[in-house]
């Protein structure tokens, strides 16, 4: 470890189930300061970040609603690295949240998922004004890009693939931004997949999963003991080829976030996907 300052953080979320993982994650890293918990739910106001999070002591950061006197606060910091805020709240809220950081000149990392492609173009488009490095980041799990990279590989060789993606019944966005991201990914190899064999009838809408692009489809399930799980099926004539990762433990993603934390401070403007930081 260097002498260098550690950077200061603010975990927006805070009191959400990826929230606490960040809380405890940013904690317990020696570079990293925890200056900040956000979080809106009104019952968790005023309480301990890190007791909230389980870590069994206080960390002496209450949680606060208050975004914007925090992003000011930790902006006029001037004795270290520039701030990151990490983001882990709703669709709805996201994209303001993204703007009023980089406004303050606080560099955002989010996890959130379910901004447009409209939305993210505009934040890219606000990152490169302001030189403000930002990470928009569909899933920050190691796993998760391996498997995309290994359909990637496949999608050379099938011409036929599905993506199933499974997550847990409080998840607001569907398609997952992971299952989004993975379409886009092979919707860039240069060719369209699943040639029309039979003109198909739905016979109750929605049927057959929502149609990215180059034909690919997504089919999205929320149910409750399910955490985040992703399947690319790919067929062809006598075989089948499934990818699948699986997620038993939220923890499984933290890496990720620590990573991202310590990059986006090298960057001048907005990121897409973690692969690009690896």
């Amino acid at each position: 470890m260097t002498n260098q300052a550690p950077i200061p953080v603010i975990v927006n979320g805070a009191a959400g189930k990826m929230g606490r993982e960040v809380v405890k994650a940013v904690a317990q890293a020696p570079d990293l300061n925890l200056l900040g918990a956000i979080d809106r739910s009104p019952e968790h106001q005023g309480k301990d970040a890190g007791e909230l999070a389980g870590l069994g002591e206080a960390l002496e950061v209450p949680i606060t609603d208050q975004l914007e006197p925090m992003l000011g606060y930790v902006a006029g910091e001037r004795n270290g690295p520039p701030g990151v805020i990490v983001d882990f709240t709703h669709p709805d809220s996201v994209y303001d949240n993204v703007r009023s950081a980089i406004a303050y000149g606080i560099r955002p990392v989010v996890g959130t998922t379910g901004l447009s492609p409209a939305q993210i173009q505009d934040l890219a488009d606000f990152a490169e004004k302001a030189s403000t490095g930002c990470l928009i980041i569909p899933n920050f799990s190691i796993g998760m890009v391996l498997l995309q990279q290994a359909a990637i590989t496949a999608s050379q060789y099938f011409d036929h693939v599905e993506i199933i993606e499974l997550h847990h019944n409080q998840k607001a966005d569907a398609p997952s931004g992971t299952a989004i991201q993975t379409a886009q990914l092979l919707a860039e190899m240069g060719k369209t997949f699943n040639p029309a064999i039979v003109e198909e009838t739905e016979k109750i809408a929605g049927a057959r999963g929502s149609l990215a692009g180059e034909g690919i489809r997504i089919h999205s399930v929320r149910l409750p003991g399910l955490i985040a799980h992703q399947e690319v099926i790919f067929g062809a004539a006598g075989q089948i080829y499934t990818l699948r990762h699986d997620t038993s433990d939220r923890a499984c993603y933290m890496p990720g976030v620590l990573l991202a934390i310590r990059k986006v401070l090298q960057l001048k403007s907005l990121v897409y996907g973690l692969e690009k930081i690896l």
